[in-house]
């Protein structure tokens, strides 16, 4: 394993998988692989979900571990669309800690 994947290592991606495969994902990254942070990033659209998720985990799943949110970054991407113009995407990441 480099460093980039390391790096990676606990960040959940969210997109358009099932809203629950991203819950079960931070959730592990917490209890089975003991992580003291967790990172979800989204982009575009995705930025809700990515809140729902942050929220549904704190208070729901994991409410006795007292899991706080250490973090907020905003920040837009320039990609290139369909059509080859650059648009800016909006984007977050929320860190989550014990």
């Amino acid at each position: 394993m480099d460093d980039s994947e390391k790096k990676n290592d606990n960040v959940v991606f969210i997109g358009s998988k099932p809203f629950m495969n991203y819950i079960t994902s931070v959730v592990i990254q917490f209890t089975s692989k003991n992580r003291d942070e967790v990172i979800v990033k989204a982009r575009g659209k995705w930025i809700s979900r990515a809140v729902d998720v942050v929220e549904r985990v704190r208070k729901r799943f994991l409410k006795d571990k007292n899991i706080q949110i250490k973090h907020v970054r905003i920040d837009s991407d320039e990609v290139e669309n369909k059509e080859g113009k650059k648009i800016n995407v909006s984007l977050i990441e929320i860190t989550l800690g014990k």
